[in-house]
């Protein structure tokens, strides 16, 4: 496996105070894909000069749009794989040589980075889990960190998927779809960096209703499987 068959890709929105040594650690390793997602701030340019390619949106969409865009654009570049971190520090670019070994012994078609939540602030502590326990149950799989958005993805995978959602979802979604099709999850542990000082986005009663959404919908996919396979 060579890394120059693996894309960096980064989706950011207003991340200036982040981006470049976020893009100069990953741009060590592998070559980088910054999807600006229609930030209103430097992000863009300071990718960019970081060494990144930037595509950018001219609107605001969701995290789940950039990574769309940027899964589509790896595809069309010929990668046979994306990594995905975020822009915002919480995933350390020193980490990615565990993806890539993982890739390379073939663990799996989505490799995800497993965190800690013990060391997680609350309430991340607890809803994490349960969300990775509910998911779980549906899938009747285990699913050690569903949340996680730094991961690889192999090709394969990429041209299987059929996404839909936009937002946070999108890679629960991507989890879905993935055991759904019957193909593998690998896991390597990673950091469990909450110390950015970034304000979160994340709003407890509107999020966790989309998120059980997902769960529902990851449910429905497990008992169409298992009719199917009922002689």
């Amino acid at each position: 496996m060579s890394q120059g068959s693996v894309l960096a890709l980064i989706p950011a929105w207003n991340e200036e105070a982040y981006i470049t040594p976020i893009v100069e650690a990953t741009g060590n390793q592998l070559p980088v894909l910054v999807v600006d997602d229609g930030s209103t701030d430097e992000t863009p340019s300071l990718a960019a000069a970081a060494g990144a390619t930037v595509v950018r949106h001219g609107k605001n969409q969701g995290k789940g749009q950039a990574l769309v865009t940027g899964f589509n654009w790896a595809l069309e570049q010929g990668y046979q794989a994306v990594l995905t971190l975020d822009a915002d520090g919480q995933h350390d670019p020193v980490e990615i040589p565990k993806f890539l070994d993982a890739y390379q012994m073939d663990l799996g078609d989505l490799i995800i980075g497993r965190r800690d939540f013990h060391q997680m602030p609350f309430p991340n502590r607890f809803a994490n889990p349960i969300g990775s326990r509910l998911l779980s149950i549906a899938l009747k799989q285990r699913i050690q960190d569903n949340q996680c958005g730094y991961r690889l993805h192999t090709r394969r995978l990429l041209e299987a998927l059929d996404l839909k959602k936009t937002g946070f979802e999108l890679e629960v979604e991507v989890v879905i779809q993935a055991v759904c099709m019957g193909m593998r999850i690998g896991w390597v542990p990673i950091s469990t960096i909450y110390s950015t000082g970034k304000v979160s986005y994340f709003h407890p009663f509107h999020d966790s209703r989309r998120f059980l959404g997902m769960v529902w919908h990851a449910y429905q996919c497990r008992r169409r499987i298992d009719r199917s396979e009922k002689p």
